[in-house]
Protein backbone atom coordinates (compact mmCIF):
# COMPACT_ATOMS: atom_id res chain seq x y z
CA UNK A 1 0.00 0.00 0.00
CA UNK A 2 2.83 2.20 0.87
CA UNK A 3 4.38 1.55 -2.42
CA UNK A 4 1.19 3.40 -4.19
CA UNK A 5 0.46 6.00 -1.63
CA UNK A 6 4.22 7.02 -2.50
CA UNK A 7 3.61 6.95 -6.43
CA UNK A 8 0.69 9.32 -5.81
CA UNK A 9 2.61 11.51 -3.48
CA UNK A 10 4.80 11.84 -6.67
CA UNK A 11 2.09 12.36 -9.28
CA UNK A 12 -0.09 14.75 -6.61
CA UNK A 13 2.35 16.36 -4.28
CA UNK A 14 4.18 19.04 -6.39
CA UNK A 15 6.78 18.13 -3.69
CA UNK A 16 10.65 20.06 -4.27
CA UNK A 17 12.24 16.57 -3.47
CA UNK A 18 12.35 13.38 -4.54
CA UNK A 19 9.86 10.72 -2.90
CA UNK A 20 12.09 8.30 -2.63
CA UNK A 21 14.33 10.39 -0.04
CA UNK A 22 11.86 10.93 2.32
CA UNK A 23 10.65 8.72 5.42
CA UNK A 24 7.51 7.33 6.31
CA UNK A 25 6.99 9.53 8.95
CA UNK A 26 8.40 12.77 7.39
CA UNK A 27 5.99 15.54 7.30
CA UNK A 28 4.83 16.08 4.14
CA UNK A 29 3.93 19.70 4.72
CA UNK A 30 7.26 20.83 6.15
CA UNK A 31 8.92 19.49 2.33
CA UNK A 32 6.83 21.27 0.41
CA UNK A 33 2.77 19.54 0.54
CA UNK A 34 0.26 22.45 -0.24
CA UNK A 35 -3.22 21.97 0.56
CA UNK A 36 -4.10 22.63 -2.73
CA UNK A 37 -1.61 19.64 -3.95
CA UNK A 38 -2.68 17.53 -0.65
CA UNK A 39 -6.46 18.02 -2.18
CA UNK A 40 -5.24 16.62 -5.33
CA UNK A 41 -3.38 13.97 -3.27
CA UNK A 42 -6.97 12.96 -2.11
CA UNK A 43 -8.55 12.39 -5.06
CA UNK A 44 -5.86 10.20 -6.20
CA UNK A 45 -5.60 8.54 -3.77
CA UNK A 46 -9.80 7.94 -3.28
CA UNK A 47 -9.43 6.53 -6.92
CA UNK A 48 -6.67 4.54 -6.50
CA UNK A 49 -7.71 2.62 -3.45
CA UNK A 50 -11.32 3.05 -4.15
CA UNK A 51 -12.16 4.64 -1.05
CA UNK A 52 -13.49 8.09 -0.04
CA UNK A 53 -12.19 10.17 2.85
CA UNK A 54 -15.27 11.05 5.48
CA UNK A 55 -15.47 14.81 6.28
CA UNK A 56 -13.68 13.65 9.97
CA UNK A 57 -10.51 13.25 8.10
CA UNK A 58 -10.15 15.99 6.16
CA UNK A 59 -7.80 17.48 7.89
CA UNK A 60 -3.77 18.75 7.59
CA UNK A 61 -3.19 15.21 9.94
CA UNK A 62 -4.43 12.82 7.89
CA UNK A 63 -2.31 13.94 4.85
CA UNK A 64 1.11 14.92 6.80
CA UNK A 65 2.85 11.70 6.32
CA UNK A 66 2.98 8.88 4.31
CA UNK A 67 2.11 6.58 7.75
CA UNK A 68 -0.94 9.17 8.15
CA UNK A 69 -2.54 8.72 5.07
CA UNK A 70 -2.04 4.77 5.22
CA UNK A 71 -3.71 4.44 8.83
CA UNK A 72 -6.03 6.77 7.42
CA UNK A 73 -6.95 4.04 4.45
CA UNK A 74 -6.64 1.01 6.82
CA UNK A 75 -9.24 2.75 8.90
CA UNK A 76 -11.36 3.26 5.61
CA UNK A 77 -10.87 0.03 4.40
CA UNK A 78 -9.01 -2.38 5.81
CA UNK A 79 -9.52 -4.52 3.01
CA UNK A 80 -7.66 -2.51 1.11
CA UNK A 81 -4.82 -1.67 3.38
CA UNK A 82 -3.42 -4.97 2.25
CA UNK A 83 -3.77 -4.87 -0.96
Amino acid sequence: MKVIIRKLIEQHGRLPVAIATLSDDQDLYATGLTSFAAVQLMLGLEEAFDVEFPERMLNRKSFASIDAIASCIAEIAPQKAVA
